[in-house]
């Protein structure tokens, strides 16, 4: 049955923008950025000025710039007393908003009550002139000052003045005329496009063997020794030694998430349960991880003992104590796992940690992240909804952030950036954000200085569902899930271009493991991964927040999925039917065989049957058949390949038509927060589906042991019967050409409705008479 197509609301939409300037050379664009629209600024960088006169008292001044163009003001800072002031820097006035035909830049005095002007320079904007980069920058020039009516005054100023798009160097670092009511270089520096890198993550393996010469306090009683490590934030710890000696024996792996540079270092303790809530620690050691062993390939490296100390209260005071207690461990950094940040389904890089382990890179992915449409008011500002929206895309370990777009729900980025690609199975997630942060999260705010960026939504594009060398240029829509429902918060419009340096190296990477050898060598446990996931998460969110501006947490967070692990019962039913959809071919064929052998079309039914018949007379055509008719197929639905990226699917994730309370329970924390009426009834809830399903794997489990049962002889008559039937098929079988057993096989399946009962065949009847330990069962 042909699924109903997507709300038009919630669809991906192909655009044509002008990209590049519109400079095409056959399929591939040729100016710098591509893969977004020019935007026109005018440039001016205010270098420095030299020889000011003095204007108060003292005879000094305390000069900063004023560049104004119409209605759009910005300045330099200012310096205390000085005539020669160095400033360095850019302002960028977008040409769309030009509303005057003359630059002025300004230099005034600082005063208390008013500032005084020193002089100014006027450009008329028709005589700038416009650069394009790869064009060397313009060099800036010294500009004579004039007063108001346009007399020679003291003093100069060194200034460059030019046309340029947004591909100028200058452009990251520009004040922008768009951001003129952001204040504050906190604030500033929080709008500015920037590129991250995720820290360097390496899994540390802690091999504890054995411990010697421990001295308990209480020697009259056997020791219940572990040892407990802690790297930053993560704690693990070993089981009780079985050897309960003063020399215990574990050789237990702990394994951590360490992240470069290695600031802190591993603490290992050995401790005594000497009561159920009391531990005594009889030793600890210290570890820098700088200097530690790493390893590439699964040779072992070499053991160390490391001595144990001990601290006991002499007079108040914390003397220590060394002794011969020593601990026997393996320590190193595994240089050939990939450290997993984030969730496997949506990886954008798997190669190892250690760089000498790399492959080469396989092609280039370039985004042009160009606009967004349509997007919702995420706060109030002034009693009016506003958004200030900036984006983040993270592919690999680099992050990349767009400028944010002050108070614009159809903001303009197109910025374009750049990524080597190592593997085509790897996904790239751009994310949109409201800023929350500017005017120090003040006013903008609501008040609220310590405000989180809201999620507008974000868009996910794997790699290898694209063709390498096409331009993709499409409006995404942007869908949130809120506890009410699924709800767009507008659309993005990104270009998109994978271009391959070799096919070949490329189609070779499909026949190659996904993940590093050393994961297969040496593989964590489930609940290790789980577990060291959650921790690389959160050492990628703590770096990147204490970058300048910062990455913050929640952003962080929702780029790499983190929480999406938790239980839902909207994303159970879509999983449940994802399998139904992929059995729906396998269900279709089995059906399209029981109307075959029901006769429903006599030809079909023939044709089969002669078909059948050419098979078992020559066998060896069987493979050949089988991998021809796929062949046939695969070309056969080409013509109705995909031409557009897989984007978000709200009938497949079944939020379009997810219980309020359903949702409620998903957004829910853990612990949970709600009332004990609403608990119980979500946990009755609950048993129920576990029941259906505990059903379900108790009926599986009885037909697997009526398997087992029948040569078990837990049923003497059934197995006797079952071991003759065997004995006399080996000897009919053993006389018979196979060629004949399988036609008169066929030719049996095959029969008229006219020679077929009703009622279960006999094989059925005996399967199902066979004892299961069911009975057993509590």
């Amino acid at each position: 049955m042909m699924q109903r197509p997507p709300p038009e609301d919630f669809s991906l939409k192909e655009t044509r923008p002008h990209l590049g300037g519109g400079k095409l050379t056959g399929d591939k664009l040729t100016s710098t950025y591509d893969l977004v629209e020019q935007m026109q600024y005018l440039y001016v960088r205010v270098v420095k000025a030299k020889e000011l006169p003095g204007k108060d008292l003292t005879g000094s001044c305390d000069p900063y710039v004023e560049v104004k163009l119409g209605n759009y003001k910005g300045t330099t800072r200012h310096f205390e007393k000085k005539s020669n002031p160095e400033w360095n820097q850019v302002f960028a006035f977008s040409k769309d908003r030009i509303q005057a035909s003359f630059l002025e830049a300004t230099v005034k005095d600082k005063d208390v009550v008013k500032d005084d002007l020193i002089g100014r320079v006027v450009f008329d904007l028709n005589e700038v002139p416009k650069r394009v980069p790869p064009d060397s920058p313009l060099a800036p020039q010294w500009y004579r000052l004039e007063g108001t009516k346009g007399e020679k005054v003291r003093g100069e100023l060194m200034l460059a003045v030019w046309f340029g798009t947004q591909a100028d160097e200058a452009f990251p670092e520009a004040w922008h005329s768009d951001a003129a009511t952001v204040s504050g270089t906190d604030a500033l520096a929080n709008i500015r496009s920037k590129v991250y890198l995720s820290p360097k993550l390496w899994y540390l393996r802690v091999n504890v063997i054995e411990a010697q010469d421990l001295i308990p306090s209480d020697k009259g009683r056997y020791p219940e020794v572990y040892v407990k490590a802690i790297v930053g934030n993560q704690a693990l710890r070993t089981r009780v030694s079985q050897s309960r000696t003063i020399n215990p024996m574990w050789n237990e792996d702990l394994m951590f998430v360490a992240a470069e540079p290695f600031e802190e270092p591993l603490i290992l303790s050995v401790e005594d349960r000497v009561a159920p809530n009391k531990d005594e620690v009889l030793g600890r050691c210290a570890i820098p991880l700088q200097h530690l062993d790493r390893r590439f390939d699964h040779r072992p490296v070499n053991s160390r003992w490391f001595n144990l100390e001990k601290h006991i209260m002499v007079d108040g005071e914390k003397k220590e104590i060394k002794f011969a207690s020593r601990i026997h461990m393996r320590i190193c950094l595994e240089g050939g796992y990939h450290v997993l940040d984030e969730s496997t389904h949506y990886s954008s890089d798997l190669r190892p940690t250690a760089k000498q382990l790399w492959k080469p890179n396989i092609g280039v992915l370039e985004v042009g992240i160009l606009n967004a449409t349509g997007l919702m008011p995420m706060k109030n500002k002034d009693g009016r909804g506003t958004t200030d929206a900036y984006c983040v895309a993270k592919y690999g370990q680099k992050w990349i952030r767009t400028r944010t777009i002050i108070d614009s729900f159809t903001p303009r980025w197109n910025e374009q950036y750049t990524w080597e690609v190592f593997d085509p199975c790897t996904v790239v997630t751009v994310g949109v954000f409201d800023n929350c942060h500017l005017h120090g999260g003040g006013e903008k705010n609501g008040g609220g200085g310590g405000g989180k960026d809201s999620r507008i939504g974000k868009v996910r594009i794997r790699l290898s569902t694209l063709e390498t060398d096409r331009v993709y240029t499409h409006s995404y829509p942007l869908l949130v899930l809120h506890p009410n429902g699924v709800k767009k918060m507008g659309e993005i419009h990104l270009a998109v271009r994978f271009t391959c340096s070799s096919l070949l190296n490329m189609m070779y990477m499909y026949s190659v493991p996904l993940l590093p050898k050393m994961h297969y060598i040496h593989p964590l446990t489930v609940s290790q991964l789980d577990n060291l996931r959650h921790q690389a998460t959160q050492i990628v969110s703590m770096r990147l927040t204490r970058a300048e501006p910062p990455l913050r947490k929640e952003v962080v967070e929702y780029m790499l999925d983190v929480g999406s692990h938790m239980w839902s019962m909207r994303r159970s039913k879509a999983n449940f039917f994802r399998i139904m959809g992929v059995l729906s071919g396998l269900i279709a064929v089995g059906k399209w065989f029981e109307q075959i052998c029901n006769w429903k079309n006599p030809i079909t039914t023939v044709l089969i049957h002669l078909l059948f018949i050419i098979l078992v007379v020559y066998p060896e055509l069987i493979l050949p058949t089988i991998f021809l008719y796929l062949f046939l197929i695969g070309v056969w639905y080409y013509r109705w390949r995909p031409r557009h990226p897989p984007h978000m699917d709200t009938r497949l994730s079944h939020a379009d038509s997810a219980h309020p309370d359903e949702l409620d329970e998903e957004f829910d924390t853990f612990p949970t927060s709600r009332p004990s009426d609403i608990v119980r009834m979500r946990y009755d809830r609950l048993r129920s589906i576990a029941g259906r399903i505990q059903t379900v794997v108790g009926d599986l489990a009885t037909q697997g042991e009526r398997l087992q049962s029948l040569l078990s002889w837990r049923d003497p008559r059934a197995t006797a019967l079952f071991v003759l039937f065997c004995l006399i098929a080996a000897v009919v079988l053993y006389v018979t050409p196979f060629q004949v057993v399988a036609l008169l096989v066929g030719i049996y399946v095959l029969r008229h409705p006219r020679f077929r009962y009703r009622l279960p065949s006999v094989p059925l009847n005996f399967f199902r008479r066979l004892p299961a330990r069911t009975d057993c069962m509590l």
